[in-house]
């Protein structure tokens, strides 16, 4: 895929040239054909300075390295959740100091969201008590998903990045990729989510009760089928991992060979439809938390 960047040369410590560069990746949106026209006279006046750079990106499956924490690699997948995570914290702050006994606007909105998904919560746990308590949970998993997966749509997911120069090769680094496409991102949500709910298990019916539905004596067929059970449990962090991750990757590569082969208002209904996967595919994610949690507090299903 050749594309052309405007070049702000700065060097790093390892002796490579590094430049922050804008690279017309994904024409997505109106917002990102409204870029690439303000790409196009910054490469105009490049052009005249002789500072124009051409380089051919790769789709690449691993999220890129931007730099290092002592050891602690710092990717653009990992860059885009901690700026989600803290547009979440800023909305629930925000949201927080308005709330008062006669709502407004914001605060019936939210309120609105959250009194539907209790409502389905009710029909799996069975009564408000208990869909109030793991609430939190279900929610952050699925306004979390949801949100990145959003953010990971925006014209400038992609499109911002370094032009890393080394060894002669130009190479394009994004500064931001959708948190889900990184496998690492959905198998730590996977990880979380499956050992949320053996600890909520463990403590709504007690460590033996809880775990003597893997692991019994009472008859050959019971023993076998605990230990099925069990190994499912890591099964599905194979699923739920792979599931949001393919979904997610799929999506973002289906936007770029659309905006590279047709780049004006074809894009735009596969973008709408990658909105739409984003939500549902963080639906399904809470859905599936929500009912092992319901199966795990449950008594009646440890027997």
């Amino acid at each position: 895929m050749l594309q052309s960047s405007v070049a702000l040369p700065w060097f790093g410590h390892n002796g490579s040239s590094y430049s922050l560069c804008f690279a017309k990746v994904q024409f997505s949106s109106l917002f990102t054909i409204i870029l690439y026209f303000l790409v196009n006279v910054n490469i105009q006046k490049a052009l005249f300075f002789g500072m124009i750079v051409i380089f051919m990106t790769e789709i690449s499956i691993k999220a890129e390295e931007l730099f290092h924490i002592g050891s602690f690699p710092v990717t653009n997948s990992f860059l885009l959740s901690i700026i989600t995570l803290i547009a979440l914290l800023i909305v629930a702050v925000l949201v927080h100091k308005k709330i008062s006994i006669i709502p407004g606007k914001l605060q019936s909105i939210f309120e609105l969201l959250m009194e539907q998904l209790l409502g389905i919560m009710d029909s799996v746990f069975g009564n408000r008590h208990t869909s109030e308590r793991y609430f939190p949970l279900i929610a952050t998993v699925f306004l979390f998903i949801m949100i990145s997966n959003w953010f990971g749509l925006l014209p400038i997911v992609g499109a911002l990045g370094l032009n890393v120069i080394h060894d002669g090769h130009h190479t394009f680094v994004p500064l931001l990729r959708a948190p889900a496409a990184d496998l690492n991102f959905t198998i730590a949500l996977a990880i979380i989510a499956v050992f949320a709910v053996q600890f909520l298990g463990v403590l709504a019916i007690g460590f033996t009760k809880h775990f003597s539905k893997y692991f019994t004596l009472k008859n050959p067929i019971l023993t076998f089928v605990g230990l099925l059970e069990f190994i499912a449990e890591f099964v599905k962090i194979i699923s739920f991992s792979f599931r949001l991750f393919g979904n997610v990757f799929a999506g973002e590569v289906l936007l770029i060979i659309i905006g590279f082969l047709v780049p004006y208002g074809v894009p735009l209904p596969f973008l709408f439809l990658e909105v739409f996967v984003g939500f549902i595919q963080a639906f399904i994610f809470a859905m599936l938390t929500m009912v092992f949690v319901a199966m795990a507090v449950n008594e009646e299903s440890s027997h």
